[in-house]
């Protein structure tokens, strides 16, 4: 049997991080199985589901390299197969119509509450045969009141619900779009998808739609409900713990594999391995090895990996991804030798593709902006000695290089008496303003001898005005 799995967002928001890792999981089990990974749009809402988020969705997948298979489907262009089986599941006495109004909803909601029971619907619209055209008219599943609907769930194991506990759903609203445990059952079929993999907030949604699965004579698909993502304070996972949107961390720069390595690692593991090249995920990757205990969003394993992978990534894409942030922030940088140079200077450093600009902009300024601190600490009166000699000295060497640059340093070391940290650390200063960089000589040689000399006559004037 083809394994088809499916992922069915509602583009009625930006691609929640969440969302996105059940995606991971339906693709990566379709290509470790050798099946089949689709896509579905639920945008049967016209008021809620916009374009814009469901291009944002799709971009989203594409960007974490999950490609599908087949057409993507919209339910907004299948009102009329929904239409059509509930009203073939009516004629054939498994779906009702209901004319309930709005108040007598909530008279029978308020009636459930005060006796202690839930909020339900009553049923009494099932053997109703006239329905006023004043009324409302919806179609209602007629459910199985008696016994239990059982879940043989991959993930959470056997789970049993009290038919007695649900009520006779709408299946289709009176503006003849469906709700979402009817549609989802039609389309689920018609996509001949065989495992439904998707988080453990819709389990409860789950014995409707077996219901409904067995009122419609379909085979049932395998049911796999995998937790949700926690906060590190153990509640469900909101912006208060930091961003929940996948864009966002994108925009942040963080690379797509390592999201996803980062994503699937969460309720999902291979021994203690925390790497994973993506063959090797699509390799390992089974349903059987997701934990049914929720998983903890931790922030530092996320950088930790995608630092991992920056110093793993070939510099020319590096390059690539770290030029629109330095275009970003205003510096006239590039795709040259020279952002290169940088990129690979700054890749054991950089724990985003961000980091890049951020730590080394400052090699694209006119004139560096010092860090107050920094300043205050190494450009002054007491410095100005060192920086004079290292100008004199720098500026006679006929090859601006690593070997000729450390030769300088060992000759004012020795001739001075100086520790190599008094001295690089107002150098340092002095070309780059900050007092954290990548190694001295490494920024110079990128530097060049023209930017390093000026930016050091500037440093020596600004200590002696």
């Amino acid at each position: 049997m083809e394994v088809r799995v499916r992922f069915a967002p509602s583009p009625t928001g930006h691609l929640h991080i969440g969302s996105a890792r059940t995606a991971v999981f339906n693709w990566l089990y379709a290509r470790h199985t050798g099946g089949k990974f689709l896509l579905r749009i639920e945008d049967t809402d016209p008021e809620r589901s916009k374009q814009e988020y469901t291009e944002a969705i799709l971009d989203g997948l594409k960007w974490l390299g999950l490609d599908w298979d087949e057409a993507l489907v919209y339910q907004s262009r299948r009102l009329a197969v929904y239409k059509e089986t509930a009203e073939k599941m009516v004629s054939e006495g498994k779906a009702y119509y209901c004319g309930c109004t709005a108040a007598e909803l909530d008279d029978m909601r308020e009636k459930a509450l005060k006796t202690g029971g839930k909020p339900r619907y009553d049923g009494r619209c099932r053997n109703r045969k006239d329905h006023p055209a004043d009324r409302p008219r919806v179609i209602r599943f007629q459910s199985q009141s008696a016994g239990a609907t059982v879940v043989e769930d991959l993930i959470q194991g056997r789970v049993s619900f009290d038919n007695a506990e649900l009520d006779d759903l709408i299946i289709l609203r009176s503006d003849g779009t469906p709700t979402y445990n009817f549609s989802a059952v039609i389309d689920d079929h018609a996509m001949k998808i065989t495992h439904i993999i998707r988080g453990n907030d819709h389990l409860n949604n789950t014995p409707r739609q077996i219901q409904i699965y067995q009122a419609l004579g379909y085979d049932l698909p395998a049911f796999a409900h995998h937790p949700l993502i926690l906060g590190e304070d153990r509640s469900k996972l909101s912006k208060r713990h930091g961003a929940t949107g996948l864009t966002q961390y994108r925009e942040e720069g963080y690379l797509p594999e390592a999201m996803v390595n980062f994503l699937v690692r969460i309720g999902w593991s291979h021994g203690d391995q925390e790497v994973f090249k993506t063959k090797e995920m699509i390799e390992y990757f089974d349903l059987k090895d997701l934990t049914p205990s929720p998983g903890v969003w931790n922030q530092e394993k996320l950088v930790w990996i995608n630092g991992d992978y920056i110093r793993n990534t070939p510099i020319d894409r590096l390059a690539d991804l770290a030029l629109p942030f330095f275009q970003k922030k205003g510096y006239p940088a590039q795709k040259d030798d020279y952002l290169l140079a940088i990129i690979k200077d700054y890749q054991v450093r950089a724990k985003t593709i961000a980091d890049f600009a951020e730590m080394a902009g400052f090699y694209y300024v006119e004139e560096v902006q010092y860090d107050p601190e920094a300043k205050s600490k190494f450009l002054g009166p007491d410095q100005l000695k060192i920086l004079e000699i290292l100008r004199d000295r720098l500026g006679g060497l006929n090859q601006f290089e690593k070997t000729a640059l450390e030769g300088i340093f060992q000759q004012v070391i020795a001739e001075t008496g100086l520790k190599m940290k008094h001295i690089a650390q107002p150098l340092r200063v002095a070309i780059a303003g900050v007092t954290v960089t990548a190694g001295i000589t490494e920024v110079m040689t990128v530097l060049g001898p023209q930017r390093t000399l000026s930016r050091l006559n500037r440093a020596i004037r600004s200590i002696n005005l």
